[in-house]
């Protein structure tokens, strides 16, 4: 037996499996030949950031884009950062969205999929044995040093004025320890970490071949880095290369903060003897800062919408929020849905070179008008299952207004909606109360705000020549023929025409008759199909409206 073979037995006694035996429960999927094994990797934060969603999206698409399967695992092996039960947010967030993996953590302590578990802290054993393995090749070594060595070294490395900083070469110091000294010190009780023994040049330089931006070059890496922590504990750099190789993956797609990590990762791959995956490194979700105006990542404590529960509280559907991703995902997005303005955003061709390599601005103005897009076109039925659903959460005084008569909302709903032009009022489903509230007796409360270009008492004379005129069976075209008629008998014109050419001859024309009665009826200046909200409103609450307007003047 080898010193390394003995090394490794004296820091893995209880390790008795080999690689190999991974390998055989961890087989080669069984997948058709192109498709892409991808995952989402987060820690149990209990935060799904936005970017989270982005880069999510991305994994499931390029999976699905190519029959291949995406999958989420659970990197806990920073205890620091963990909380309890981080897992569960993660996972309601996801499944708000629909964003569905298929295999994976699927909640706290539950998970689906043969290559699991899919969780680190539950894959110790697997690291320790590849550690193991590494350290009978002599590509890893026990070090004994503490943290105030660790301090001392960083201050020798900046006082020399050395280029690159670490753990490697000269200050290594427990690279090579003899094992008669490595072994007298694990036997003594001693604290130590796994390194890697690196293979790298300073001189040297790597490439490969990114996905999303080409070829990149990079210094290889010389820095003998922690595999395990002094508690077996796996650091993160070891345990997904590890996983990466035994999941299959075969796209490691990450934010682009990961590529100066690609050097260190390339090692371990090939130290372990494992295939490359691909790498594609995504673009940082940006905003503008409203201070300097400069582009900035978004931040969990600046911006309410860097967590996704942001969006659900703003009750945004969640197809307005993927629709918007993916304006931000691939640049032919947006050229692909005016093409298909009502297909599902499943059939859009994903393509992932077609990412841009450059940060993505989130914008929340523009995730509104997609937002109103994307209602705009839903049928009153589906509008009406969302905001009923949303409200018993975030408003429940409303949502027993809104759901006592279905058939009645869904009515208020469909004005001017399922229409060739429909209307896009609507953004989310919290402006769904105020934009509804006059067709409900229990919200409405009158304020008469009449066009200060008007006279009381020619808007009185439009409302009292409206009631003996006003018929709540006249269909629009009927409605409109008595407005235009009541016109010239009151001194406006039907023809607006008629009226901008020769204002001075007219108090005002016909827009501004159906103004005065859309006021008086709902207390809005703007509001959908006037005809249509009387006929829901019905002969008695509209006589009462107009009657109580016509007693204010």
């Amino acid at each position: 037996m080898t010193n390394n073979e003995k090394l490794a037995q004296l820091l893995f006694p209880d390790i008795t499996k080999t690689p190999e035996d991974y390998e055989k429960i961890y087989p080669l999927r069984n997948l058709p030949e192109g498709a892409r094994v991808t995952r989402f990797a987060p820690s149990p934060t209990g935060y799904l950031h936005i970017g989270g969603l982005f880069g999510a999206l991305v994994d499931i698409l390029t999976a699905q884009s190519t029959g291949g399967a995406a999958f989420l695992r659970i990197e806990d092996t920073d205890q620091k950062r963990e909380i309890d039960d981080g897992v569960s947010a993660i996972v309601k967030g996801f499944d708000y969205f629909s964003v569905a993996f298929d295999e994976g953590v699927t909640g706290f302590g539950t998970e689906k999929g043969e290559y699991g578990p899919y969780t680190q802290s539950k894959r110790v054993e697997i690291y320790q044995t590849i550690a193991k393995s590494l350290v009978e090749k002599g590509l890893a070594y026990p070090c004994f040093c503490t943290a105030d060595e660790l301090t001392a070294l960083r201050e020798k490395q900046e006082s020399e004025g050395a280029l690159i900083k670490g753990y490697f070469g000269k200050y290594a110091k427990c690279r090579d320890l003899s094992f008669e000294e490595q072994e007298a010190r694990i036997k003594a009780g001693e604290s130590y970490v796994i390194r890697l023994r690196s293979q790298g040049d300073e001189n040297k330089r790597i490439a490969f071949e990114d996905v999303i931006r080409g070829k990149i070059e990079m210094p290889e890496n010389t820095i003998d880095e922690v595999l395990l922590k002094s508690d077996g504990i796996p650091t993160y750099h070891f345990a997904h290369v590890c996983d990466d190789h035994l999941m299959r993956t075969t796209h490691v797609i990450r934010g682009e903060e990961w590529i100066s990590s690609v050097p260190k990762h390339i090692e371990l791959f090939r130290a372990c003897g494992y295939k490359l995956p691909k790498f594609a490194h995504t673009p940082q979700v940006l905003k503008i800062d409203e201070e300097t105006g400069d582009k900035r990542k978004l931040s969990k404590r600046k911006d309410p919408e860097a967590a996704v529960s942001y969006f659900v509280d703003e009750g945004f559907p969640k197809e307005s929020v993927l629709e918007y991703l993916l304006t931000l995902i691939n640049s032919n997005f947006e050229d692909w849905r005016r093409a298909n303005p009502r297909e599902d955003i499943s059939k859009f061709p994903f393509n992932l070179k077609k990412m841009s390599s450059s940060g993505c601005l989130f914008d929340l103005v523009k995730l509104n008008d997609v937002s109103k897009n994307v209602i705009s076109v839903m049928s009153a039925a589906q509008v009406y299952e969302n905001v009923a659903k949303w409200t018993e959460a975030a408003d429940k005084d409303f949502c027993a207004v809104f759901t006592a008569d279905p058939v009645y909302s869904t009515a208020v709903l469909n004005i001017d909606r399922e229409c060739p032009k429909p209307r896009k009022d609507i953004a989310k489903w919290s402006e769904v109360k105020d934009y509804v509230s006059y067709l409900y007796n229990e919200l409405y409360t009158a304020d008469f705000r009449f066009d200060e270009k008007l006279d009381k008492a020619d808007i009185k004379a439009i409302l009292t020549k409206y009631l003996e005129v006003y018929d709540p069976a006249d269909g629009k075209d009927e409605w409109f023929a008595k407005i235009k008629e009541m016109c010239e008998p009151l001194g406006f014109t039907p023809n607006v025409k008629e009226y901008k050419k020769t204002p001075e001859a007219f108090k005002g024309h016909v827009g501004d008759v159906s103004g005065v009665i859309r006021m008086a009826v709902t207390s809005r200046s703007n509001t959908p199909d006037l005809c249509a909200i009387m006929q829901l409103l019905g002969k008695d609450e509209v006589t009462a409206r107009l009657n109580n307007a016509i007693s204010t003047l």
